[in-house]
């Protein structure tokens, strides 16, 4: 069990880091109790947030709506809630993790 990550009922939540600026966007492994997302978006006027919730959206294979930001809109410790029934095996899956 990740502890940046939690399965419930139609609703999947990553506590994230986000470091923006980047080269690619991509995950960069765990940071902590936080899973580390590096950003090819810089941060500035919500560029870096619009990027991060656009990709997870193309990641899980959901719209864009079904992908919100709940905490952190001017930090680098980030929730986001995804509307998605997936498990959390799934979920690493599409993320890359093993």
């Amino acid at each position: 069990m990740k502890p940046w990550l939690v399965c419930s009922g139609h609703t999947v939540r990553l506590t994230l880091h986000v470091q923006p600026g980047a080269r690619k966007t991509e995950v960069a492994g765990e940071h902590g109790d936080c899973l580390k997302i590096r950003l090819a978006a810089p941060p500035v006027d919500g560029k870096a947030n619009a990027a991060l919730l656009s990709w997870l959206a193309d990641c899980f294979a959901v719209g864009k709506r079904a992908v919100a930001l709940q905490a952190g809109d001017k930090s680098r410790h980030k929730v986001v809630l995804i509307t998605s029934s997936l498990a959390e095996p799934e979920v690493l899956a599409l993320l890359g993790i093993q």
